[in-house]
């Protein structure tokens, strides 16, 4: 018999459609409790020092209690809502206050090192060994080693910076809803007809007339790319980077003493665990070796990619002048005039080729590539969604349960903004005996069908696609049973990236561009002569692009790795853009102040990972270059060595077995056109 709380359903899949705000509260404080015991049980002289025993106690109850509430932390991010916005804040503090309590409990901590120098540490199998070196290293970065008033406050810090990053994400996505501009026709010239429909519908289903543009992407990015208004651009661009900042519309949005706290309280965190600065401490579990080898990896790049940036801004402005009668650029001119600068030198825009991607043609194609390389199938399947468009699938191989996933793809009112990967259980040989399989939820914010007809999906839209089911099969297809290294578990943070970014290379192929496409209107597939303008475009401004990702990587460092940055996070920027940025940023924007990777995503003194990932999937690419795009041998070793051994083994290992020797970065320079 299902409880009539579906939070505490031990059912396989969550009950999505059936959670309400009110279930939270009683459903978390029930599984609180119960964690609560087993801890206490874990520690007692009960449990013996042993592996099983520990899972069996403690493991069983958590990863309960973490599912539950990871099925609240997503619904808060998909379909938020006031009363769930309130019931999931509710619950926050004593939920971080457990996990923090648990990853610095002593006695705990004394079981784990008790297990690690017992004869039969020498006996446990490769991925519980990894597992157990992680935790006892977690162990440590949670506070297990602080004593007394030094533990107390590790713990209240855990939980403000907790408190402080939902509030973060929270002014981001009201200041993103917050925003409506309802555009007359006349003011939309230029702008695709498809994201006026959508405008349109928008603000009809308001009672409203005319268009409502919003700062949500599939709305923004058309007006800023195509609107041939130039006072509607700055309007948009002016409101999309001062928002949650002192200069957004709202005072109560303002993210800038948030920023300042959560800095403080991080360099407070790390100077308490013995670190000079919370870059130190947050590089502990990553790749990198320091802070210092960081900024050399960024400098460097910055330094050979710099030429390539001038000369695609001298470009830019040459062309704005001369064909568009803009002598002054401004930065609410850069992505109207990179268009029509893109469309006049390789004749194709980006408005042409997403009549090509419908986005039922795109999935199948995915699809298509994941079950030939990998051996599996996917099949839809019903499940409980949170939303009616979401979709539920199930992947097998030789008619075994592999995994299963959800599919949320497109933007709406009430879901934060951006693309992302979350688990909602992981692959593990439960205590109990059962064998427990993974499933993920693919999360992006595509625009919707309009009418009749499929969503249309840009190239990038295509690639954010790639890219989320790089991370879902990274998590998917792991063969490891032991939670804490199962699929992207226990991976070093900057190496996550590397089974996302990979994927993205499919999207330039021909062979699959052919299986990925099929116009709109004519259902015919992507013609030859615009992929090749495609892919003459493709390293298109990367020069920019990549000194754009240095700026924000160099910021976090730099802002993480100084303590006091957070009295002058504005300067610190302003030298950061000035030491890397072509292009002056305006006085007023304000983008630090949605910066949701860095203050609420779990990216801090860590968004230079996208580059170093890139790097290592650039170079993990290169070997299908060499041996075919479908080679079944270079994909089974790529599933072997990368995915299915998850976090099981240090991820420079995982490299190397995979293609013998240790990156390099002419891979990356070569594929962005800067070798």
């Amino acid at each position: 018999m299902t409880p009539s709380n579906p939070l505490l359903s031990t059912a396989a899949l969550p009950a999505f459609a059936s959670i309400r705000p009110e279930h939270i509260q009683p459903a978390i404080a029930q599984l609180l409790s119960e964690a609560d015991a087993a801890l206490a049980l874990a520690t007692s002289a009960e449990t013996p020092a042993d592996y099983d025993a520990l899972s069996a106690t403690l493991g069983v109850a958590t990863e309960r209690l973490g599912a539950a509430w990871g099925a609240v932390g997503h619904l808060n991010a998909v379909a938020n809502s006031p009363e769930l916005r309130e019931a999931y804040n509710a619950s926050l503090p004593a939920v971080t206050e457990f996990f923090t309590r648990q990853g610095a409990d002593e006695a705990l901590y004394a079981k784990y090192k008790a297990i690690a120098q017992s004869p039969a540490a020498a006996s446990l199998n490769p991925a519980r060994k990894q597992a157990l070196k992680l935790w006892l290293r977690d162990f440590v970065l949670s506070g297990a080693e602080l004593q007394g008033e030094a533990k107390a406050r590790f713990a209240a810090i855990q939980e403000r910076s907790a408190e402080l990053g939902q509030q973060f994400s929270e002014h981001v996505l009201d200041a993103t809803d917050g925003f409506a501009y309802y555009a007359t026709l006349d003011e939309l010239t230029g702008v695709p007809a498809d994201a006026q429909q959508a405008a349109l519908a928008a603000a009809e289903a308001e009672g409203k007339a005319g268009y409502k543009l919003t700062l949500h992407f599939p709305c923004y990015l058309p007006v800023m790319q195509y609107g041939e208004n130039r006072a509607l651009r700055e309007r948009l661009y002016r409101a999309y980077v001062t928002r949650a900042s002192e200069l957004g519309d709202k005072p109560e949005w303002d993210n800038t003493a948030i920023i300042q706290e959560l800095l403080q309280l991080r360099q407070e965190e790390a100077a308490l665990l013995g670190f000079q600065n919370y870059a130190e401490a947050s590089l502990a579990p990553k790749m990198a070796a320091s802070p210092a080898q960081v900024l050399e990896f960024l400098r460097d790049l910055s330094a050979r990619a710099r030429p390539y940036a001038e000369q695609d801004l001298a470009e830019l402005q040459a062309f704005a002048a001369q064909q568009l009668g803009l002598a002054d650029l401004q930065v609410w001119d850069n992505a109207y005039v990179s268009e029509k600068l893109k469309q006049a030198r390789y004749a194709f825009s980006d408005q042409e080729v997403r009549q090509y991607f419908t986005l039922p043609r795109v999935l199948q194609g995915l699809f298509d590539i994941i079950e030939r390389l990998f051996s599996v199938k996917i099949v839809e399947q019903t499940a409980e969604v949170w939303h009616d468009s979401v979709k539920f699938y199930r992947l097998g191989r030789n008619g075994e349960l592999v995994g299963q996933f959800y599919l949320d793809l497109y933007a709406r009112p009430g879901k934060r903004p951006g693309a992302w990967m979350d688990e909602v259980r992981s692959r593990w040989a439960r205590p109990e005996g059962a064998q427990q399989t993974p499933v993920a939820q693919l999360v992006c914010n595509f625009s919707s069908p309009v009418g009749d007809k499929p969503a249309l999906l840009s190239h990038d839209d295509v690639t954010t696609l790639f890219h989320e089911f790089g991370h879902g099969l990274h998590h998917l297809l792991t063969q490891v049973n032991e939670l804490g290294v199962s699929g992207i578990s226990g991976v070093e943070w900057d190496a996550v990236e590397l089974p996302s970014q990979f994927m993205e290379n499919f999207c330039w192929e021909w062979e699959v561009l052919q299986q990925l496409t099929k116009h709109v209107d004519t259902g015919q597939p992507l013609p030859r002569a615009l992929f090749d303008k495609m892919t003459a475009a493709k390293n298109f401004q990367s020069g920019l692009q990549t000194l754009r990702q240095i700026e924000f990587s160099l910021f976090d460092m730099r802002l993480h790795a100084e303590p006091g940055a957070e009295q002058a996070v504005q300067a610190l920027l302003d030298e950061v853009r000035a030491e890397v940025a072509v292009i002056p940023a305006a006085d007023f924007n304000r983008n630090q102040h949605s910066f949701s990777h860095i203050f609420a995503g779990g990216y801090a003194a860590g968004y230079y990972s996208y580059k170093w990932a890139e790097l290592l999937s650039a170079d993990a690419w290169s070997a299908f270059e060499v041996e075919g795009v479908f080679n079944a041998a270079t994909g089974a070793r790529y599933l072997h060595n990368i995915l299915e051994v998850g976090g099981s083994r240090e991820a420079m290992e995982s490299f190397k077995a995979f293609r013998g020797r240790e990156p390099q970065i002419d891979a990356l320079l070569r594929h962005q056109g800067m070798a």
